[in-house]
């Protein structure tokens, strides 16, 4: 549950309190591309050795290749 926790707390402190939706389709529209994008191939995250997730997947998934 705590992770979970955290997300919810990053998105809505790194992007939900600093805009205002006229609908909930450009709501939900920018919140997709922040999971998808932003959160899970650009920002660093401290418990993946401040890796993005889709780095640090990678880099898991090629050292269990060998």
């Amino acid at each position: 549950n705590a992770p979970m926790e955290s997300f919810w707390g990053s998105l809505k402190n790194e992007l939900v309190h600093h805009r205002s939706y006229k609908t909930r389709a450009e709501a939900q529209e920018e919140i997709t591309e922040y999971i998808e994008i932003f959160y899970n191939r650009i920002r660093r995250h401290s418990r993946l050795n401040d890796e993005a997730p889709a780095v640090f997947a990678k880099q898991f998934e090629l050292a269990n290749q060998e």
